[in-house]
């Protein structure tokens, strides 16, 4: 096979993600080059989101490193892999993008699906370029390994939430040229209402704690200064203590969530913290 340059690496947690893995194979048999794909199944090595990726790059014998989540569906372009690499030549780290289905898949996940379906609006490679730190995300990426072993995943991040945030920060610091790309992959895995709602809590909480390497990369904390400058901390914590059940079940229940309440929500609860 020759010396491997390509290094695909898929953090797994409860998701099959074998039909991704087939493409991938079948792409990469067509490069004409060497490669590798790599699991790890995070609930058996029970590592955080961030020790993980680390762990798989540490592993990787490929000098490119393509970082992908196990719940991204298998690649529709047959040029996926193909084009990373073409983009790999321009800048160190190509972010390919993500996006989500036409349609409603359940009335289960109707609240993290609005809430993607709103985001996508914004996803495409000419509005990512914009902003290309912030909008940074690890579900489909390509790095240098050398590069990515220097900055790594913050393994301070042992809850959900905040881990690609802090990334792009580093990348920004270091003055890292990034490249996005129109290369998506859509986004299955949508968790149930409650489940959303309960890990959005658990990222605000991972928020507070790094709050202070994140000052300028996050929309909720310029709300959340925005709010404090206005004195408005006390009545939104008031507000979430008093109202915060209520809207728990109108963001859970409904088949179209009010983003604006969601968006509420959040500010409230962190002002809680």
């Amino acid at each position: 096979m020759g010396e491997k340059v390509l290094s695909v690496l898929i953090p797994v947690f409860r998701y099959d993600c074998s039909s991704l893995v087939a493409e991938l194979r079948r792409q990469g048999d067509a490069l004409g080059i060497g490669y590798e794909i790599l699991t790890a199944d995070d609930e058996q090595l029970r590592m955080g989101r961030a020790r993980v990726r680390n762990w798989l790059a540490e592993l990787a014998k490929g000098d490119k490193l393509l970082f992908l989540d196990c719940d991204a569906a298998a690649p529709e372009h047959p040029h996926f892999l193909s084009d990373y690499l073409k983009a790999s030549e321009q800048a160190p780290v190509v972010v390919g993008g993500l996006y989500h289905a036409s349609t409603l898949p359940s009335p289960e996940v109707s609240l993290r699906y609005y809430y993607e379906k709103a985001a996508d609006r914004h996803r495409s490679a000419t509005e990512r370029q914009r902003h290309p730190y912030a909008c940074f995300t690890p579900f489909n990426f390509l790095i240098d390994r050398e590069l990515f072993l220097h900055i790594r995943f913050n393994e301070d991040c042992t809850e959900y939430g905040h881990e690609d945030t802090l990334f792009g920060a580093e990348l920004e610091r270091n003055a890292v040229p990034v490249l996005h790309i129109d290369n998506p992959l859509r986004h299955d895995g949508l968790e149930p209402n409650d489940v959303f709602l309960d890990k959005s809590r658990t990222a605000l909480r991972s928020l507070k704690h790094m709050e202070p390497k994140l000052q300028d990369h996050s929309t909720l904390l310029k709300s959340y200064h925005k709010a404090q400058r206005l004195k408005l901390t006390g009545l939104l914590s008031w507000l979430y203590r008093h109202f915060g059940g209520r809207w728990e079940k109108r963001l859970t229940q409904s088949l179209r969530p009010s983003l604006f309440l969601f968006k509420l929500y959040k500010l409230a609860y962190y002002c809680t913290l």
